[in-house]
């Protein structure tokens, strides 16, 4: 018998009991659809939350200080500080496989401008700070390093600052006072929105560190050291590096602990991903289940459907229809539901990710290798759960069959 006969019979059949065929394929649709939602939503903030990491800079390494021990007793990472400008010109003269290096000194205060107060973080960085978090400006420009060697009282600010202090007009040339001391604008970054944390990347304010730290905050220590490796592939040899150098500049002997802590970029990324994988998989796994359900369903339809013909099946035989042709005529019937249950799955999960994107706002990104694993895996159930049945229909014995009622 010819395909194209048998899947007319396959269309007829379901097109014959039309709601029956709905609510057998329902199984399938809600599987295939929620596999791809699923892994629509994975993937969105997989991506998302590589972009936001991303965005604290490029090939990051953020150096912090050490845990403070009491007693035997750690006090908690950042409790004792040992990082000095010191070791700043150090890694710079002797880092290698490192493409930037920049002090950061943190001062939380009120900023006073044009339109009144704002409650921010100022921090004292270099220049090669835009560059290692591939910070544009958006006006105006970075402090150069002379600004740095001359403790000069300049700033760029973020975006949220200029806002709250200059509102709609242009911030570039303005003066702001940091504790009663005179800034001059020079420059506006651009946008960078929140980071992975929470924290609001635009409420800061940038100044050369040898100012900050002279005029606004009067310790020799630091709070953070950020570093970037000359790319993605060096990140764990630079980090390697920073640490041998640091150990030196602290004279830490072999086998003492350090008195810092480096962050790898590249782990926070790789443990990001490993977390939002296993939930992934794990919303997959249950998703999945509507499609080993939706099979059985169709197991069940095609064995009512077999009783219910037994007399066309004998019929078909009486007039020269082999079993082959009747294993292949069910089959084609079982698949046949499956598939269009996959099809409207795959339209469906298009539609809700669309729509989840839209209204909730979430981060949804369609993965086509899921649509394509989803609608293979509609078929191959189709096939599965359809054999058995079809089996016994090419099993049935024609002159019973021609006798049942």
């Amino acid at each position: 018998m010819k395909f194209s006969i048998l899947l007319k019979i396959a269309f007829l059949a379901m097109l014959k009991n039309k709601m029956r065929s709905l609510l057998t394929m329902l199984g399938i649709i809600i599987g295939v659809s929620a596999v791809i939602v699923m892994v629509a939503i994975g993937h969105g903030t997989k991506k998302q939350i590589e972009t936001q990491i991303n965005s604290l800079g490029v090939n990051l390494l953020t150096v912090f200080p050490g845990a403070f021990r009491q007693g035997g007793v750690s006090m908690g990472g950042g409790s004792a500080s040992r990082l000095t400008l010191d070791d700043v010109e150090k890694l710079k003269k002797e880092g290698t496989l490192l493409a930037g290096v920049s002090p950061v000194i943190r001062v939380s205060l009120q900023a006073v401008g044009g339109l009144g107060n704002w409650n921010t973080s100022v921090m004292g960085v270099s220049p090669d700070y835009q560059n290692i978090r591939q910070w544009p400006i958006l006006e105006g420009e970075f402090f150069s390093d002379a600004d740095v060697r001359g403790q000069s009282k300049v700033c760029v600010i973020g975006q949220t600052v200029a806002t709250n202090l200059f509102g709609s007009g242009d911030p570039v040339g303005q003066k702001i006072r940091l504790r009663n001391v005179p800034f001059k604008v020079i420059g506006l970054l651009t946008n960078k929105g929140q980071n992975s944390f929470g924290s609001d990347q635009d409420d800061t304010i940038l100044a050369p560190y040898t100012t900050v730290q002279f005029r606004l905050n009067y310790n020799k220590f630091i709070q953070q050291i950020v570093c970037s490796s000359q790319s993605a592939d060096q990140m764990s040899d630079a980090e390697k590096e920073i640490n041998s150098i640091l150990r030196e500049s602290h004279k830490l002997s072999e086998g003492a602990d350090e008195d810092f802590t480096i962050r790898n970029q590249a782990e926070v990324v790789s443990t990001a991903n490993q977390t939002t994988g296993f939930l992934t998989t794990f919303l997959v796994s249950i998703a999945g289940i509507s499609l080993l359900v939706g099979g059985i369903g169709i197991m069940n339809i095609m064995l009512v459907s077999v009783t219910e013909r037994t007399r066309e099946i004998g019929i078909r035989m009486a007039v020269g229809a082999k079993e082959s042709d009747i294993l292949k005529q069910f089959l084609v019937e079982s698949v046949v539901l499956s598939v269009s249950g996959g099809l409207i799955g795959i339209i469906l999960g298009f539609l809700i990710s669309l729509t989840i994107r839209t209204l909730a706002g979430w981060a949804t990104e369609l993965s086509m290798l899921s649509i394509i694993l989803a609608f293979s895996f509609s078929a191959f159930v189709g096939i599965f759960f359809g054999f058995y049945p079809a089996r016994k229909a090419a099993k049935l014995n024609p002159i019973e069959a021609l006798r049942y009622e």
